[in-house]
């Protein structure tokens, strides 16, 4: 009943079925609105029962042979997907990686505050990438940094698991930490 402009194919977008006038087949299979089989006819035939009934034909197989059509009211369709991907996009948790950047030489305190500050972000659901950058001589010593890590990771071990271990990379030495579960 509505028309629809579309690309050169009659889709107005790609993913979309054809419906009403821009279906070319010659014969089609049709479901009624109730989920009932009405039979293979012309898809002429196929307009006309939906017209009469005020809905739109749709398209919903149109790989198989012949095509599977559907008489539905096409706008309470497209309402009711666009519902459902909605609700689904609120209900996904999306997981941020935050960074704490230590130092080789952090002292305790400095180190006690840092790892109350990354027990908030695991609580929250969140990764935390841990990163230590040596400066200078400090290359020399990153056993010290693994030190660091090693202790910081015990603070956090009620509540944090470890996705990547300590690896260094260039300068810089990081380790990875999840929420446990």
């Amino acid at each position: 009943m509505k028309a629809f402009s579309g690309d050169k194919e009659g889709n107005t977008i790609a993913n979309e079925p054809f419906i009403n006038e821009q279906i070319r087949e010659p014969e089609v299979r049709v479901v009624g609105e109730e989920g009932e089989q009405l039979g293979i006819m012309s898809s002429q035939e196929a307009q006309k029962m939906a017209d009469e009934a005020g809905l739109d034909l749709v398209n919903i197989s149109p790989k198989a042979k012949p095509p599977v059509c559907k008489i539905m009211d096409y706008g309470k369709y497209r309402f009711e997907q666009n519902k459902r991907q909605k609700e689904a996009k609120k209900n996904q948790k999306i997981v941020t990686l935050k960074e704490m950047r230590l130092s080789a030489t952090i002292d305790k305190h400095d180190m006690e505050v840092k790892a109350k500050n990354v027990r908030k972000f695991l609580e929250a659901g969140d990764k935390v990438k841990i990163s230590i950058r040596f400066r200078g001589r400090q290359l020399s010593h990153t056993d010290q940094g693994r030190l660091v890590m090693n202790m910081f990771l015990e603070m956090l071990d009620d509540c944090a698991a470890v996705e990547k271990n300590a690896k260094m990379e260039g300068r810089s030495m990081f380790m990875i930490l999840v929420p446990k579960a």
